[in-house]
């Protein structure tokens, strides 16, 4: 079984402002490429985690349609989950990319009062803890998501 969470750097459609220079200098050829190596990678079960990205959408069709022709691009993702369907209370909007997995079960709904949205979370976070927000934290699996990936699909 893969299992794979690879960098989201350069196909995340939250970096979509830098998409031209990411063309330019292949960084996200090169990502799309990686990505698909892991998807056709030769075993019976696959994941692939990731947030909203172009691997799913047009704009791979516009600007990479050689890899559209050889990958058959572009692909939804099999499931979208939320942290706070596993126990963590923040929105996080995530893609699963499943082969012969079931989609995740959620674990614990927490209570929509208690969920931090993506902007209000931010805003708490730089005002107590200036450096949580950064990238390398942002990008991080919620510990709930991580927790069911590891009892639903080890067996």
């Amino acid at each position: 079984m893969i299992i794979a969470f690879p960098p989201c750097t350069h196909l995340s459609v939250s970096g979509a402002r830098h998409f031209e220079w990411k063309r330019k200098d292949w960084r996200q050829r090169e990502a799309i490429e990686f990505f698909m190596q892991l998807l056709n990678a030769d075993c019976d079960k696959i994941a692939i985690e990731n947030p909203v990205n172009i691997i799913g959408w047009d704009y791979i069709k516009k600007h990479f349609p050689d890899l559209c022709e050889k990958y058959w691009l572009p692909i939804k993702c099999t499931q979208i989950i939320e942290p706070w369907q596993f126990g963590d209370s923040v929105t996080k909007k995530t893609c699963l990319w499943l082969k012969w997995l079931p989609k995740l079960k959620s674990t614990k709904i927490v209570d929509k009062w208690k969920i931090i949205t993506f902007k209000s979370w931010k805003r708490m976070h730089s005002f107590f803890y200036n450096s949580y927000w950064d990238g390398h934290k942002r990008s991080k699996t919620f510990p709930g998501i991580a927790k069911a990936i590891a009892r639903q699909w080890t067996i």
